[in-house]
């Protein structure tokens, strides 16, 4: 055990995370030059155009250390905020992590909240400054954030280069010497955290973990703790580029373990693996089922494909156990499925997965947030409200509560005044403001989910100059004043527009989607009002005019009675089409609704 080294490398999005990995596997010669490609690690296409780690991955390495060789445990997490529990749980199941920070970027938000994760398991953190080789560097004030975040030493920050691989073996001696050995009892009942899983086509769920106590055998019976349900372990190896299947994993290792599982919801990640003979008596702590913060309906632009969408959406789910969904009708876009997402990127990234992999053309609606509502006649049971149809009656309502979450943001100071104004008109309350420099503040908010579910994101980059970095966490539901907004078009409410606002902007959003709707929805024969609507009460009303015949280009001179008839016949003949008309409405009117500020 004393030769394993268990390491994790967290970093903001796009501080070079993934190219440092490919450094690590060049030098310690795990990877040959057949196999060598950018970002190794990342093997979806989506994950290398964007530049962005989606799934977390893990490989081993071996490492040769004055005559010593030692196996070292590389398991890579994903940077954005909305996969936040899987950084945990990686976190969890390391003894020390690589603290990458941009020399030409600094500090970031998200680099702050993993590095408290990892505070929190107590991991040895080895900060490495990474792009010392750019031109627009700044090491040496970089390295004075870093040491005024962690307190640490100047020359316990490595500077180097994964591009040109500038350090690298700096970093590999540090985590050697400077990573603790993992601790844990071989003699004492199997104990393992999964920290991911990945579905493979031909032999089922593959999970990954690692031995806290205890030893896997090859054919052990196994039991796993939160589902509570047995299996035997068909395979059990080392996660190399390709896998290694071994006889046995022992305490401290890193493998894999493949038991022929089918379902992608059986296989939790951060649950406990035991022996089923003779099982642990304490679980792995921190484990909690993953929630969804954001729901949005997709809908087949085909009602014929939903089979052929739910199809698609049961595969996903299997990549992608943080995916949830059920079945929904609605009028306007007839049969679909509420999904559950982590975030706006995930979201994004769902719908990417489904039209790239899946050829699947999908309508999105727009997103919300999950509510709890409470009625008068029993004021203490929560209705969960995931779609704004599910709201109770206004006159059955006793409150509502919205999740809260707490938003960190650092900007340079020149932006402080607008962030503000940004968070501030979206109903956030600021709790804490820090000067990390003379350059460079940290501001805490209290602030409703919903708000950022629309255009927080775009908006907060616009006006700091794409300087601001943010990132969240839940704090809780708290009450608010939220009201039903519903959008009719000719009469008819239209359900896949109708949103759940907060009272004070409800008439300002009403009348923004109004006027948007109006631009998108195609001319008719008649005139089609779009109102918005509280309830019974109209609070916004825009008209398309209808497209009209000159009926009295005929009539030149003689009497004005003549054109009042004929206009007056076109008159009746609009009002009966009004009546029977149907109002199409383009994909382009669901998604404008998120840019009402464009």
């Amino acid at each position: 055990m004393k030769h394993i080294r268990n390491f994790c490398i967290i970093a903001h999005i796009d501080h070079g995370k993934s190219t440092l990995a490919d450094r690590l596997l060049d030098f310690t010669g795990s990877v040959t030059d057949r196999e060598k490609q950018e970002q190794l690690l990342d093997n979806m296409d989506l994950e290398r155009e964007r530049g962005i780690t989606i799934k977390s991955h893990a490989i081993q390495m071996d490492y040769l250390h004055e005559g010593e060789s030692y196996v070292l445990n590389l398991i890579d997490t994903p940077g954005h905020v909305d996969f936040s529990y899987e950084v945990s749980r990686s976190i969890a199941a390391c003894e020390g992590a690589l603290l990458v920070v941009d020399a030409a970027q600094s500090i970031q938000a998200q680099t702050i909240s993993n590095l408290y994760l990892a505070l929190e398991n107590d991991l040895e953190i080895i900060p490495v400054l990474n792009k010392v080789d750019l031109p627009s560097a700044n090491p040496e004030e970089v390295t004075d954030d870093i040491v005024d975040l962690l307190g640490c030493d100047p020359s316990d920050i490595i500077p180097a280069s994964a591009k040109t691989g500038l350090g690298i073996q700096e970093i590999l001696d540090a985590i050697i010497t400077r990573i603790p050995a993992p601790s844990g009892k071989v003699d004492a009942p199997l104990r393992a955290l999964i920290f991911d899983s990945v579905y493979n086509p031909f032999r089922g769920v593959e999970t990954f973990f690692r031995v806290i106590n205890g030893t896997i055998k090859k054919g052990q019976n196994i039991k796993f703790v939160a589902t509570d349900k047995n299996y035997s372990a068909d395979e059990v190896g080392t996660l190399r580029l390709k896998q290694q299947p071994k006889n046995e994993i022992k305490t401290g290792d890193v493998g894999y373990l493949i038991t022929g599982i089918k379902e992608a919801k059986e296989v939790k990640v951060g649950d406990t693996i035991t022996d089923a003979k003779n099982p642990t008596t304490e679980a792995v702590p921190g484990f909690e089922d993953v929630k969804p913060m954001v729901f949005a309906g997709i809908y087949p632009v085909d009602t014929e494909d939903y089979e052929e969408l739910r199809a698609s959406m049961e595969k996903l789910q299997l990549n992608d156990a943080s995916l949830v969904f059920t079945p929904e009708s609605s009028a306007a876009l007839g049969f679909g499925f509420r999904c559950g997402f982590l975030g706006m990127l995930h979201l994004e990234i769902i719908q990417e997965r489904l039209e790239r992999e899946f050829d699947m053309t999908v309508i999105t609606t727009v997103p919300n947030v999950s509510y709890h509502a409470y009625t008068n006649k029993e004021p203490d049971e929560v209705i969960l409200v995931n779609n704004p149809s599910d709201l109770p009656e206004p006159s059955t309502l006793n409150r509502v509560e919205e999740p809260f979450i707490k938003a960190t943001i650092i900007t340079k100071a020149d932006y402080v005044g607008n962030v503000m104004s940004l968070c501030i008109e979206k109903r956030g309350e600021i709790t804490n403001q820090t000067y990390l420099t003379t350059e460079r503040v940290e501001l805490s908010f209290d602030m409703p989910l919903a708000e950022i579910v629309f255009d927080f994101y775009d908006r907060l980059k616009t006006v700091s100059r794409g300087y601001a970095s943010f990132d969240y966490s839940p704090i809780g539901m708290r009450q608010s004043k939220l009201v039903k907004v519903d959008v009719l078009l000719n009469g008819n409410t239209v359900d896949a527009l109708s949103a759940l606002l907060h009272i004070d902007n409800a008439y300002d959003i009403g009348k923004k989607m109004c006027e948007k709707l109006k631009e998108l929805i195609p001319r008719q024969q008649f005139d089609i009002p779009i109102q918005a609507a509280i309830g019974a009460k109209i609070i916004a009303r825009e008209t398309v005019k209808a497209l009209r015949k000159d009926v009295t280009a005929k009539c030149y001179g003689g009497d004005i009675s003549r054109k009042r008839k004929l206009l007056e016949k076109q008159k009746k003949g609009k009002k009966r089409m009004r009546q029977v008309g149907n109002v199409e409405i383009p994909q382009e009117a669901f998604m404008a609704v998120l840019k009402l500020n464009d």
